[in-house]
């Protein structure tokens, strides 16, 4: 089969028996960077000479080399007709390390089998152009299914020119967040929680608004687990009337979106180190949603896990915006008066309630997890 990359033809060539276990492998290594290396994708390679494994690497954080020079450099010695599988089409450009295809090219590697042509536009089937001019056999799109949701945010903010955005709630049996007093920790349990900040350390961003700054006081930072980096924190404050001295604000580490042009009120945030953003407002005089999706594709993120309450879960939910929900469902029931899970409505017919797709329902103990998805995400993710 012949597929257009940019302006070259690529062979997509068949896959022999043993591929599969490799490509696993890589695919394996490259989960070892899920915290770590963003904004760069997540990568693995391994290197096999005469169905023996002589090398391997992940690339681990951004600056640092990449899986395919770290997995050539284990195998040197070895590398002269091996093949290598790596998870993501070489780069074939300069950005903080040099071109990967020039080590696979230099190496004498005979074959490469690539799980994903790479969507950045810098990169773009040019890598595999380069490898096919010098007489290197290049296979694409094995588990390319498994290597676009393991970089799920990269890709997006490739293709889509936006992140991947997950909205993370806990429920109960009849689905209240939080009691009438503002309550809410903790309706789950220890396991799920710990599971939370799972989510939380392979996010670039965790997002919330004033309400919940204001009500909960969030650190929104990654403490159930070892993580060597904390994901950037996001609050919308429209009328920048959240403290200051908010927890969510420690060590500047931190970004608002508002439509306050204020000055006077932005200065005490911005000498606490806090980034201020003026984004377009809806017909509300609120931050539109398309501003905000704009706002974080300009700051490079590719995942971003919402954390908030259900008015602003509501305006996302009706929105479209949010790709992912992660429900964790504790077996009790909180009874009437308690915030739900998003407000929005009330709707006239069925017809215009707003469905998604369950991806997985998975037990934590005592808890519940279900993952749902949005139709259109789902649609997009899967198109290979």
């Amino acid at each position: 089969m012949w597929m257009t990359l940019g302006m070259s033809f690529v062979t997509y060539s068949t896959n022999l028996p043993e591929d599969g276990v490799w490509m696993r492998q890589a695919l394996g290594l490259a989960q070892r960077g899920l915290h770590t290396t963003m904004p760069n994708p997540r990568v693995g390679a391994v290197v096999v000479n005469a169905g023996q494994k002589v090398g391997q690497g992940f690339h681990c954080r951004a600056g640092e080399a990449h899986a395919e020079v770290l997995a050539l450099r284990q195998a040197e010695g070895f590398t002269q007709g091996a093949t290598l599988y790596v998870t993501l089409e070489p780069c074939s450009h300069f950005g903080r390390t040099p071109p990967c295809v020039k080590s696979v090219i230099d190496a004498g590697i005979k074959r490469v089998v690539i799980a994903m042509q790479d969507p950045n536009p810098l990169v773009a089937g040019q890598g595999i152009a380069q490898l096919k001019s010098h007489g290197i056999s290049v296979t694409v799109g094995l588990e390319e299914r498994e290597a676009r949701e393991l970089n799920i945010g990269f890709v997006s903010r490739m293709e889509r020119q936006r992140p991947w955005i997950r909205s993370k709630v806990a429920i109960s049996m009849d689905a209240v967040s939080a009691l009438a007093t503002g309550q809410s920790q903790w309706i789950t349990h220890d396991l799920a929680r710990a599971d939370g900040h799972l989510w939380r350390a392979r996010s670039c961003a965790m997002l919330t608004g004033a309400g919940t700054v204001r009500v909960d006081n969030p650190r929104l930072t990654v403490r159930s687990i070892d993580s060597s980096r904390q994901p950037l924190r996001i609050v919308i404050d429209n009328q920048l009337d959240t403290d200051p001295h908010a927890q969510v604000y420690e060590e500047g580490h931190a970004v608002i979106f508002t439509v306050n042009p204020s000055r006077q009120l932005a200065q005490p945030f911005l000498e606490r180190g806090v980034r201020v953003m003026l984004l377009e407002p809806d017909l509300n005089g609120r931050v539109s949603m398309p501003a905000v999706t704009k706002a974080l594709h300009s700051l490079q993120l590719n995942e971003v896990l919402i954390e908030t309450g259900q008015r602003l879960n509501g305006v996302f939910l009706q929105s479209g915006l949010v790709d992912e929900w992660i429900c964790y469902v504790a077996p009790s029931f909180l009874g009437l008066g308690g915030a739900g899970l998003a407000q929005f409505g009330p709707l006239a017919d069925l017809t215009q309630r707003i469905d998604l797709k369950f991806v997985e329902v998975k037990p934590f103990k005592e808890d519940l997890r279900i993952i749902l998805r949005q139709p259109h995400s789902l649609e997009w993710l899967n198109r290979v």
